[in-house]
């Protein structure tokens, strides 16, 4: 991201000058308001003694001795007194037509504003008294109304006093249009504050000498082609345009055998993108999250592939084989890409007496076990037998969640393993429970605002188990982006930790973020890029990519697809879009072929972890918040998913370590641990067909002794 270079020396003739003379912007008080707004002029044009890059200000002259907490109470109690929106339309049409427009100078594109429906230009500086001068501008007058009253508020004050107003706080003005469109023009206005308190805080830190962050590695996508920026960003544009040959060396080999492959989104760069170009050569090829895997390789067996290969970690193949045998495809081939275990932190903390522990206190009320999909399916197996289990995703489990509650009266629930992920579901209620009971309608129409208060006491989550990826988006990597992209679009997986949650959820209510699934994240920002072309003005958008890096092959493939049409028309507008990888330009992990072999460990509830490489020699990772790649991950390469492709059919037996194994053991009850296993899954697939949770889940909660007989 380019930093705003603002002169901050700007002589006091600029803000003083009387040579020019100054349009009145006033505010008129209605009839029935308290005679408290007082007049204040805004200069019409620059000094010519100014040189090209300084601010100009709207000043506060006759209402300088009012601080900004009585301002916003001002326009407040105005906008109160308006009862019909048209009214209070009406009056910022007033407050935009009293504002003298931005030179032209001023209205630049690195002065945009993202995330407004219109275009919005802002520019900040700060006088040689300390005081803050802001100006803004746009091309729709509403939003312009918007401007003239946050210039009206903001200019001529303290910069913690810009800093100190929340976008809560602009809550009591209501000023703008119902239904839709209302909610767009209130994030406009959150944005445009946001986007002047970012520049304030950068120009503080330049008057007082500090050095500002370094920016952190990104790609930018346009029509024409990917430009990295930083070393991380290079290593991960380096495979999106692959060897040819390589491409086509793999196709033949999964045309010639019939193989299908199912990758996750968070694998080896370089084989994501052969895979990605190969895909337009075989159809069975899918990248996608977890859940989808195993729904796609029965697909592909249906469609007469006779092996399936999974790129992924040991938890995804044993989906993926256990699911096939329940569609009746067990004699369809499952491979894994290495010879040695590929394991999952979180998985593995599902797999530990810990875990079993926590869930045996469910075990004495009116419980439900909701599991992360991303878990063991032995782990799966042994809860569902102690407590009625029922799987989820990061896109459906506060559905899931809401449901249950509604649906069995005195329900507890019992998440896990991911500890983030829980902590972020119950402040999410939280939230909830301070909306109305219309809003939280929205959400769940079964819900109120007694109904989420009530239930908060009952939802109970896990708390050690953690992602070794989205651990590191720590306090390091919020600052950072608190910073440099407060402005810019967030994107955060829910296994984020609580501060970056807090951060992409504030983003989110002003229409500028997402939090959820790794599908949520690449949906939200292709709505966003073709949001920008419908639009058809030029652009630049900003996506912070909070989750595993290995996701940006996916993304760019995306944009790509949305920019590229647009190449060949002379008539639509330049859009380019920016991905930002919340880690160090130099923090590439490296990762051996073994992940066991001379690497320190740490032990996290009952099981031992091998450090992230990187992290652990220094070289660039942050614990705080560093490689946000998977080395479980970086198993999956292109090496060994020509060496398994190579030797299908296995007739001398030279993969017997990488198949995916069927469990041939029994639970505590003597079952199957694949059926029972297997169970909160197809629980879940009902849950997604209905919206309810199926009527046998229902009777094991009720009646949990008579389900386990």
């Amino acid at each position: 991201m380019a930093v705003i270079t603002v002169n901050t020396n700007v002589s006091t003739s600029f803000f003083l000058s009387t040579s020019c003379k100054p349009k009145p912007f006033i505010f008129q008080p209605l009839k029935q308001q308290l005679p408290l707004l007082k007049p204040f002029k805004c200069l019409r044009r620059r000094s010519s003694s100014v040189k090209p890059n300084p601010v100009i200000s709207c000043s506060a002259i006759a209402t300088s001795e009012l601080v900004v907490p009585s301002k916003l109470e001002q326009l407040a109690a105005e906008f109160r007194l308006l009862q019909e929106p048209r009214e209070r339309v009406k009056r910022l049409l007033d407050f935009a037509a009293a504002m003298e427009p931005m030179a032209e100078s001023g209205r630049v594109d690195s002065n945009r504003v993202m995330g407004c429906t219109s275009r919005v230009w802002v520019e900040v500086g700060i006088d040689e008294e300390g005081k803050v001068r802001v100006a803004a501008d746009s091309d729709s007058d509403i939003t312009r109304g918007f401007c003239a009253c946050l210039v009206w508020v903001l200019d001529g004050s303290k910069p913690e006093e810009v800093m100190n107003v929340s976008t809560d706080d602009l809550a009591g003005l209501n000023a703008g249009l119902p239904g839709g469109s209302g909610r767009s023009r209130v994030n406009t206005w959150h944005n445009v504050l946001v986007s002047m308190q970012k520049r304030t805080k950068q120009l503080v830190a330049q008057r007082e000498g500090k050095f500002p962050f370094e920016p952190f590695p990104s790609l930018v996508i346009t029509s024409d082609g990917v430009f990295p920026k930083g070393s991380y960003a290079e290593a991960q544009a380096k495979y999106l345009f692959p060897n040819e040959l390589k491409v086509d060396e793999l196709v033949n080999l999964l045309k010639e055998k019939n193989i299908g492959v199912v990758a996750h989104f968070y694998m080896d760069p370089e084989v994501q993108g052969i895979l990605t170009a190969a895909q337009k050569q075989w159809p069975h090829i899918h990248i996608s999250d977890s859940l989808v895997m195993a729904d796609t390789a029965v697909k592909m067996a249906k469609a007469g592939c006779q092996f399936i290969t999974v790129l992924g970690v040991d938890f995804m193949s044993e989906n993926v084989r256990a699911i096939l045998d329940q569609a009746g495809f067990s004699e369809v081939g499952v491979y894994r890409m290495s010879n040695e275990q590929i394991g999952c932190s979180l998985a593995d903390a599902a797999a530990t007496p810990t875990y079993m522990e926590y869930l045996s206190a469910a075990s004495r009320s009116t419980s439900l076990h909701v599991i992360y999909i991303n878990t063991k399916l032995e782990t799966k197996a042994f809860a569902h037998e102690l407590v009625p289990t029922i799987t989820c995703t990061s896109s459906n489990v506060v559905q899931t969640i809401l449901q249950a509650f509604a649906q069995v009266p005195d329900l507890s629930i019992w998440y896990g393993p991911d500890s983030y992920m829980g902590a972020n579901i119950k402040e999410l209620f939280q939230q909830m429970a301070k909306m109305t009971d219309e809003e939280i309608a929205a959400i769940h129409p079964e819900h109120s605002q007694d109904s989420i208060r009530s239930l908060l006491p009952r939802l109970h989550y896990f708390e050690d188990g953690t992602c070794i990826v989205h651990h590191l988006f720590g306090h390091e990597v919020v600052e950072n982006i608190k910073e440099m992209y407060c402005d810019a679009f967030l994107t955060a997986h829910l296994e984020v930790p609580g501060e970056m949650f807090s951060l992409a959820m504030e983003a989110k209510r002003r229409g500028m973020g997402v939090v959820g699934s790794t599908k949520n994240i690449l949906d939200f920002i292709q709505d966003r890029v073709q949001e920008a072309l419908d639009r058809n003005i030029n652009d630049h958008l900003q996506f912070v990519l909070g989750t595993e890096s290995g996701m940006v092959t996916s993304i760019v493939a995306k944009v790509r697809s949305l920019l590229e049409p647009a190449k060949s028309s002379s008539e639509k507008a330049k859009v380019t879009v920016e991905i930002i990888f919340p880690v160090s330009s130099d923090s590439i992990s490296k990762t051996s072929s073994s992940l066991s072999s001379g690497v320190q460990s740490t032990k996290v509830g009952d099981i031992i972890l091998p450090v992230v490489p990187g992290i652990a020699s220094g070289e660039g990772c942050s614990i705080h918040g560093g490689c946000a790649s998977c080395p479980y991950m970086k198993m999956n390469s292109l090496s060994s998913l020509l060496k398994v492709c190579c030797n299908l059919p296995d007739e001398e037996n030279i993969l017997s370590a990488y198949q995916a194994e069927r469990f041939k053991l029994q639970t505590p009850n003597g079952k199957s641990v694949a059926d029972v296993g297997c169970e909160p899954i197809l629980h879940m697939r009902n849950f997604q067909a209905t919206k309810k949770l199926p009527e046998i889940l229902v009777n094991q909660i009720l009646h949990p002794r008579q389900s386990t007989c």
